[in-house]
């Protein structure tokens, strides 16, 4: 969904968040609880308690995108932490991951390679 060409940062917000909550409920999370500025270059990424929802917070020029992911069947591979006033920066390719139902932390996949050509 979100490509690791993209130049925002991924904040994951640890702990469970009140999945009804839209925008400025989120908005409010990120300036008060984690002192953080909502209109940056960053994507903001919620768990709900039952950890089978997923809400994602982007500042674009104007406004605001807010994507929703609910699964139909088992729960994401949310990291353990409980704390809601904590949060944790990770790369595009993990949160793709935890989109895909991987934990962040894989330990099985391939590493990202960047290859150079060389003039003979």
């Amino acid at each position: 969904m979100f490509t690791a060409s993209s130049q925002l940062n991924v904040t994951l917000i640890c702990g469970p968040t009140d999945m009804r909550k839209a925008i400025d409920g989120l908005c409010n999370i990120v300036a008060y609880d984690l002192k953080k500025e909502p209109c940056s270059e960053h994507i903001f990424v919620f768990c709900g308690r039952a950890r089978d929802k997923i809400k994602i917070l982007q500042w674009s020029n104007n406004g605001f995108w807010l994507h929703y992911k609910r699964l139909e069947k088992g729960r994401f591979q949310w990291p353990g932490i409980e704390d809601e006033h904590l949060s944790l920066h990770i790369s595009h390719r993990q949160l793709n991951w935890l989109l895909d139902g991987l934990p962040i932390c894989s330990q099985g996949a391939h590493p990202h390679l960047t290859y150079r050509y060389h003039d003979a």
